[in-house]
């Protein structure tokens, strides 16, 4: 694999980076083979399958985020959008910056590659500090735990740019002919940050759940991206090659990373549930009472869901199920929601 530390010669000879145009040598780095590219209203978009990957990124994430705000009260749903928000801003970015809608030789481009940059160093680490939500250091959602987080991915995005930026325009003793410090922050950086959040995960799932399911959402995630980065790094010229330049190891990078990604809402949305007690719904819901003191009022105690029907013996509907408790108190005494049946 052409990764020599330090350097992105290597690296860029095989894969059309973002910030290849820029590093390595005056004139950037150019990659032995790349995708065709193909006009479209007068104008030269390279990478077009890439950009599609790019776009059907969008559209999942859009959906994941869909589902992931339906879940009111799901452990750490504020924290985790976050991250899928991040995920889809480096998509948009990536689509201007890899078909060339920026040009490699405008003014901007450096700046835009630093704001990209810094938004994908920020992604990997909002990743990370999400797999230390399920173990509430800090209560999930509260403003000390959404404040930490925000500030700590500003201040990474910040970090990034800096050196990005400094890197490109050969400032501040930062030099685009050994852009070190970029490359530790590209490589070893986003590495370290999926190492630290798939241990965490793993010792939450073994410590914490009674199901173990979701480590197969774990492994697979953690497959897709090491698939994305060896086909990148390996093997990008070889298939650039054997299609006839129609698509490169790029491609098929994105499109494991996206799939890594979908693993990470995979797995999220496996170890959450819903405490249907507290959600909040436009249907009226029946639900069974566990309470032995709701249960000791025997078969004929009727109770009424929302819409004014009597439901089943034993059932509540969410407007009255607080109501029947004893005092109008909740929860009742071996109902509290959290880590519960091996999920949280």
């Amino acid at each position: 694999m052409p990764l020599a530390f330090g350097s992105f010669t290597e690296v860029c000879e095989t894969a059309a980076m973002v910030v290849c145009p820029l590093v390595g040598t005056e004139q950037g780095v150019e990659p032995t083979c790349y995708s065709r590219n193909v006009e479209v209203g007068g104008t030269l978009l390279f990478q077009p399958a890439t950009c599609f990957i790019h776009i059907v990124a969008l559209i999942m994430t859009a959906i994941m985020v869909y589902h992931i705000r339906t879940k009111y009260t799901a452990v750490g749903r504020k924290e985790i959008l976050y991250f899928f928000y991040l995920y889809a801003l480096d998509e948009i970015l990536a689509i201007f910056l890899d078909s060339a809608i920026i040009p490699t030789a405008s003014n901007v481009y450096p700046w835009f590659a630093a704001i990209y940059m810094g938004c994908v160093a920020a992604t990997f680490w909002c990743l990370m500090l999400n797999g230390f939500v399920g173990f509430q250091f800090a209560e999930d959602g509260t403003p000390v735990s959404l404040w930490i987080l925000r500030l700590s991915t500003l201040f990474i995005w910040a970090l990034q740019f800096f050196i990005s930026i400094a890197t490109f325009k050969n400032i501040s003793g930062f030099d685009p002919l050994k852009p070190i410090a970029l490359w530790i922050m590209t490589f070893i950086f986003h590495l370290l940050c999926v190492v630290v959040y798939v241990g965490a995960q793993l010792i939450l799932v073994v410590r914490t759940l009674e199901d173990r399911w979701p480590i197969g959402d774990i492994l697979f995630g953690v497959g897709f991206f090491v698939i994305g980065v060896v086909v990148m790094l390996a093997f990008s010229v070889t298939i650039c090659d054997a299609v006839k330049h129609y698509i490169d190891g790029l491609f098929f990078s994105t499109l494991c990373f996206l799939l890594a990604v979908m693993m990470v809402y995979k797995y999220y949305d496996s170890i959450t549930r819903e405490d249907l007690e507290f959600s909040v719904g436009s249907k009226a819901a029946v639900w069974e009472v566990k309470d032995p003191l709701l249960a000791s009022a025997g078969p004929a105690h009727a109770l009424h869901s929302d819409d004014g029907h009597a439901s089943a013996s034993g059932k509540a509907g969410p407007s009255n199920y607080y109501a029947a408790s004893p005092g109008g108190a909740y929860p009742p005494q071996g109902q509290q929601g959290g880590w519960g049946e091996g999920r949280y």
